[in-house]
């Protein structure tokens, strides 16, 4: 993954919800161009922040009864009634909140809102496929993003 756009994991609820936060800053080379003048963070970054927040609730909450040699990850499948109400900014915050809205065997739905200084900025529903991956190059990448995320937050289960 080029784009790693989620800093920090803020909350989690096992199965049900996760916080956390997105800082844009200047150094972003994507605002440079997105406008040079009058530089935002483009809204389907915002979506991907959103996503990655999302995967992270999605793979931490998969119950298993033994782990996996190969555990399945959570890929975007769909992008659905996805609205912008502001754009992000240098020197913006934004909150993310993911919220589990179904999970089946292979798939799942979340709701995920955007917020700056309290204000809607971005709101949607993703629908991702759960699917093992056979590649450790993948895992360990994953976990080390994981470990990052999650710094000082106590989990309760093993990061996949």
């Amino acid at each position: 993954m080029r784009y790693f756009l989620l800093d920090r994991i803020t909350e989690l609820v096992l199965g049900e919800r996760a916080r956390g936060i997105k800082c844009v800053t200047l150094t972003d080379p994507t605002l440079h161009d997105h406008f040079p003048d009058h530089p935002i963070l483009p809204g389907v970054l915002a979506v991907e922040a959103a996503a990655q927040l999302a995967g992270f609730l999605i793979e931490i909450s998969e119950e298993r009864a033994e782990p996996l040699s190969d555990p399945r990850r959570a890929l975007l499948a769909k992008i659905d009634r996805t609205k912008f109400y502001r754009p992000a900014e240098p020197g913006d915050r934004i909150e993310l909140l993911a919220t589990l809205d179904r999970s089946l065997e292979g798939a799942a739905r979340v709701d995920v809102e955007a917020s700056i200084d309290g204000e809607r900025s971005m709101r949607g529903q993703l629908t991702f496929m759960m699917r093992s991956i056979a590649s450790d190059r993948v895992h360990e990448q994953r976990r080390a993003l994981y470990r990052l995320w999650t710094k000082g937050l106590d989990l309760p289960v093993p990061i996949p």
